[in-house]
């Protein structure tokens, strides 16, 4: 089945005082990996909430297609997946009762269910830890426990709020291996980082400060088009003329 593309435009959105967007235009394109990266007030959260349905923009639109055909969000939020910067997992609950209880949630059948677990399981190594409460994992068996629990359904779209912020340097590394691996199935993933050499690690992306686009497009591409040599030096340079 052909991937999903997202088409950001004109987004408008004021959170109280604060003008989370201004006239924000992004392009997502289908089955890739996406890097959305800005500074801790950039917009990332807000875009990935409205993108998702949670916030309405007061201007502007988000749009998605398979194959060039409109794909209401209505018809596509069941096979979407967010995981948000603040994950709530149950403490008390050992992640293979979490996995039973999102597999309830998406009323998976039985075998479906079993071959993603132990796919899932493989991949994060998380085998050993199955009995082990959320409240005692690290940071990173936490966070790649989160990924798990939005994967169950295998979602056409993955929507990551900073899924690597505070954790070890090994456990991010092996958890933007797994995300390579969702990328060569065709899902759609953006995920949000304040972590500017992240953007390296994304077959697109996409720069965005005070609610508006500095830069899109292939890391390498993107960096050559404005003569820097890396995306803190351009992220820099334009952050600070946009201001």
């Amino acid at each position: 089945m052909p991937g999903v593309a997202i088409a950001v435009s004109g987004l408008r959105k004021r959170l109280g005082k604060t003008q989370a967007h201004d006239g924000l235009t992004l392009s997502f394109e289908a089955g890739l990996l996406h890097g959305l990266i800005g500074p801790d007030g950039a917009g990332k959260t807000t875009l990935l909430r409205t993108m998702v349905g949670l916030l309405r923009p007061d201007e502007g639109t988000v749009s998605f297609s398979r194959d060039g055909a409109a794909v209401p969000l209505a018809e596509l939020r069941p096979r979407m997946a967010y995981m948000p910067q603040r994950q709530s997992l149950y403490g008390d609950l050992s992640v293979g009762e979490h996995l039973d209880f999102f597999r309830d949630l998406y009323r998976l059948p039985p075998g479906v269910y079993a071959a993603r677990r132990a796919e899932l399981l493989a991949v994060t190594r998380l085998e050993r830890f199955v009995e082990r409460p959320a409240a005692q994992l690290s940071g990173g068996m936490y966070k790649k426990l989160g990924l798990m629990c939005a994967l169950l359904q295998s979602p056409d779209v993955l929507l990551l709020d900073e899924p690597t912020n505070g954790v070890d340097p090994i456990s991010r590394r092996e958890f933007w291996e797994l995300l390579y691996r969702l990328a060569g199935e065709a899902t759609t993933i953006v995920v949000a980082t304040a972590y500017m050499d992240e953007a390296e690690r994304c077959a697109r992306a996409h720069l965005v400060d005070a609610g508006k686009t500095l830069a899109e497009g292939a890391p390498r591409a993107v960096l050559r088009e404005a003569g820097a040599a890396s995306f803190d030096e351009l992220f820099l340079r334009r952050a600070g003329a946009s201001r």
